[in-house]
């Protein structure tokens, strides 16, 4: 314990080193990986695992394809990252099909429904009520949604074709109701569990959620990751910050109730934005790692396999 301690002492002082490193704060996806056309398909990449951001994921020929595919320009961003993150994995497993049932909860603003139903899948998108979203000010940063109609993208699916394949409820994902469970293919959330009102709330929903897949459905999420601290952290009711114990014991929790979780990966990357932290106000790019309190933070996502 004393070694793993030290070891984390030591990497917060290099990062506080290049936090403001002049070299970084000028980096945008262009200068760093270049000016590279989208492939027209899907290319093959190491199989997700559950993971934290990196620079390394932004060169990847997948990452142009995904960002091509929900109409936005690469840049490094971990908001972007969550993603690309969620499409591959889905994509990975073969989820990405006609006919196949998805969930996607705290929707907000997200090109993701648009996305999977030009895939040929059927979206439920939730968000949640407005009165809730107006009180969090979600909706003043327009990142809630509050009907299907708000979600539609034409650039990204036609939209006859997404009034066909998608619907819109409103869910509280702190009381997901009993007649979504046993009926997905897939699930997602991009950044949204962390925001329930504590630590153990953000958990006991993703335990939950996976009781809306099929046996063998597909449940991916990603939220806020703790890179200074395994012993202490941010919780309040607006914004909770995990730490690695905190997924670990997800984990188990999850493996005890016969489900599957994706090997999980701590690694950080070796490249030149992967120790830089973007302290506020927060630029548009290089945005991989942010100052949160006074924690530094990054995204780490979840795959999460049903079990009987």
């Amino acid at each position: 314990m004393f070694e793993i301690r030290r070891i984390l002492a030591s990497r917060h002082k290099i990062i506080e080193a290049v936090a403001r490193r002049p070299g970084a704060r000028s980096l945008s996806y262009r200068k760093l990986i270049g000016e590279l056309p989208p492939p027209h398909h899907p290319p093959e990449t190491p199989r997700r695992r559950s993971q934290l951001c990196k620079q390394a994921d932004f060169a990847l020929d997948a990452y142009r394809y995904w960002t091509s595919a929900i109409g936005q320009d690469p840049v490094l961003h971990r908001k972007q990252w969550e993603y690309f993150f969620v499409c591959q994995a889905l994509y990975e497993r073969e989820l990405l099909e006609k006919g196949r049932m998805g969930l996607g909860f705290g929707i907000g603003s997200e090109p993701l429904p648009a996305l999977f139903a030009s895939f040929g899948c059927n979206i439920v998108a939730t968000d949640q009520a407005l009165e809730d979203a107006v009180k969090a000010d979600w909706q003043k940063t327009r990142q809630h949604a509050d009907g299907i109609a708000s979600l539609q993208n034409p650039g990204i699916c036609a939209p006859a074709t997404f009034r066909e394949r998608a619907s819109f409820e409103v869910v509280d994902m702190n009381h997901i109701p009993s007649h979504l469970a046993g009926r997905f293919d897939f699930c997602w959330s991009a950044c949204c569990f962390e925001h329930l009102g504590s630590l153990e709330h953000g958990l006991r929903f993703v335990e939950n959620s996976i009781n809306t897949l099929k046996i063998g459905g597909v449940a991916i999420h990603t939220t806020e990751f703790n890179l200074s601290s395994d012993k202490n952290t941010f919780e309040s009711q607006n914004l909770s910050i995990y730490r690695k114990c905190d997924i670990e014991a997800l984990a188990k929790r999850l493996e005890l109730a016969g489900h599957q979780i994706e090997p999980l990966d701590f690694t950080t990357g070796g490249g030149f934005i992967d120790d830089y932290v973007d302290l506020p106000p927060y630029r548009l790019e290089p945005h991989l790692r942010l100052r949160i309190k006074k924690y530094n933070c990054t995204s780490i996502g979840l795959i999460i396999t049903r079990g009987r």
